[in-house]
Order: structure tokens, then C-alpha cells, then sequence
């Protein structure tokens, strides 16, 4: 299991210095001038440092971000975040302008592991991704490229106007694609092109590194689980604080007992729970 990075005390204020629009979501960036580079899978805590409390007065938790890159730079590490506005917060962070605060806390939560620890037999990954579900996986699959790890990458979006994030964040490798309208690559499913990758004999030879809505990892651990392919799949959950205090985020495990994702997770093995269908998924 690949370590986690552990997160300084507290939460701290970043600036802003990028936002701009990729295809159906945005992609913003802060400089973190204080805290470490971010594993593949970690996620951060984020809330605007203006205007978080807009609507009607209404006190906004923050909102859990996987990291989609990361790259350090003299200053600190620039963090680039896929985001797309699908209530009041998110819709917030989404508007970010360069200049403005952001407070963060992170890097929180299990990352990925390497392909060997998720099953001794793997000396490559296949990846598979769903809508904003991608932003993790564009870290994953450019550490997985510096250690000379092979991967095939495979992504779907439901339509043109719910996709993004391809020439931000997986311009520099091959991508198969799936869309449920048919506007690019397969007419389908993006587990349509697993369940064909995983008919191979070498199936077994590849770990598989998953992140997208719940119904979508649901699928791809039950495909991994019927032809004997370990899977690693990144949840999400409603999380009101990301470091295991509020029991928001508790899923069941297939053992009995339950987990947190917020530090058992995100990143969780697929035999370890008895279903990916996360009730409450997603951040408003």
C-alpha cells in the first residue's frame, strides 16, 4: 500500500491563480505554499475565502476535491482541481477568480497503491474513469508514466455538456472513450470498454484504478470481481470535516463493520466492501 501524505495542522489560505473552462467543467488552480506534494487519490478540503456563506446566509461546509495535478514549483505545489457547478458550493468554487483565497486542508485520505500491491501479478494498470470522476486518475496515470508503468486509460461522460478535462489533463496519453450520446469514441458505457479489456488473457497481468459516480464503480467492481482482476476504486461520500471526526462519510465493509472513507479511504480495494453504491454521493 502506497503511503499517504500526511497533511499539516489546519487549514490554510491559497491564492487562486488559474481558472478556466474545460469542455462542460472547470479546471482551477491554487498555489499551496506550505504543504507537501499530494499523492495520487488524496483529496482536499476546500472552501472559497469570500462569498462562502451567500445564499440566503447559509453556512457552507467545505467541499472534498480530489487533486487531479500537481506540480511543485519554487513557491510551493500548484494544485489543478476539475470542478463543475452542480449547487451552491461547488457552483462557488467554480467561479473562482485568479487573485482570490481559497482555504484548503489536505492532502487528506489513502491514496492509490502501487500495481503490485493491488494484486502481486500486475505490472500494469488499466484505468477507468467517469465524468468529474477523471480528475483523480490524470495524477495516477502520470505517476504511473514516470516509473515506466504501463496503462491503458479508459473514460466516459454521459454528454458533451457533462464532460471535460481531456486537454487539460490526459492531452499526453491515449484515451479511449465512451459517451452515453454517442458525441465521441464508443456509443455506451465506459465499462463496455472494460468488460472487453478484461475478456484478454492478460486481463490478469494489469491492476484497475477506478473513479466515477457510484453506479459506474459498482459495475466495474463486479466485472473485476467475475474475471479475477483486483480493482482500486476511489469513492465519494458526503464528509463534513475529511479527517474521520463527523462519521459522515461510514460505508459498509463485505467483512461486517464499516469504514470511513475520509481516512480508510478514498481509495479502497473492491473486495474490501460489499457495495460501491455510496448513498448521498456527491457535493453540492
Amino acid at each position: 500500500m502506497t503511503e499517504r501524505v500526511l497533511a499539516p495542522f489546519g487549514r490554510r489560505r491559497c491564492e487562486v491563480v488559474d481558472n478556466h473552462a474545460s469542455g462542460g467543467y472547470q479546471v482551477f488552480s491554487v498555489l499551496d505554499r506550505e504543504g507537501p506534494e499530494p499523492a495520487a487519490g488524496q483529496f482536499y478540503m476546500l472552501a472559497a475565502a469570500a462569498r462562502w456563506q451567500r445564499r440566503d446566509e447559509r453556512p457552507f461546509l467545505p467541499r472534498a476535491f480530489s487533486v487531479a495535478e500537481a506540480t511543485p514549483l519554487d513557491g510551493g505545489n500548484r494544485l489543478d482541481f476539475l470542478g463543475e457547478g452542480v449547487g451552491p458550493g461547488t457552483e462557488r468554487l467554480c467561479e473562482l477568480e485568479v487573485g482570490e483565497g481559497v482555504w484548503l486542508h489536505g492532502p487528506l485520505g489513502r491514496p492509490f497503491s502501487e500495481p503490485r500491491d493491488v494484486s502481486p501479478g500486475a505490472g500494469g494498470a488499466i484505468l477507468v474513469g467517469g465524468g468529474i470522476g477523471v480528475a483523480p486518475l490524470a495524477l495516477l496515470r502520470r505517476r504511473l508514466a514516470e516509473r515506466g508503468v504501463a496503462a491503458r486509460t479508459l473514460l466516459g461522460f454521459r454528454d458533451r455538456a457533462h464532460s471535460g478535462g481531456l486537454d487539460d489533463l490526459f492531452a499526453c496519453c491515449e484515451v479511449r472513450l465512451a459517451t452515453e450520446d454517442g458525441h465521441a469514441g464508443h456509443k455506451g458505457y465506459v465499462t463496455d470498454l472494460l468488460a472487453v479489456l478484461l475478456q484478454g488473457d492478460d486481463a490478469r497481468s494489469a491492476a484497475v484504478y477506478a473513479c466515477g459516480p457510484p453506479a459506474m464503480l459498482e459495475a466495474v467492481r463486479q466485472l473485476c470481481a467475475a474475471s479475477d482482476v483486483a480493482c482500486e476504486l476511489a469513492m465519494e461520500s458526503p464528509m463534513a470535516c475529511g479527517f474521520g471526526a463527523c462519521f459522515g462519510c461510514a460505508m459498509p465493509l463485505a467483512a461486517g463493520g464499516y469504514m470511513r472513507l475520509c481516512v480508510d479511504g478514498p481509495v479502497v480495494a473492491g473486495h474490501e466492501i460489499e457495495t460501491a453504491l455510496v448513498a448521498g454521493a456527491g457535493h453540492r
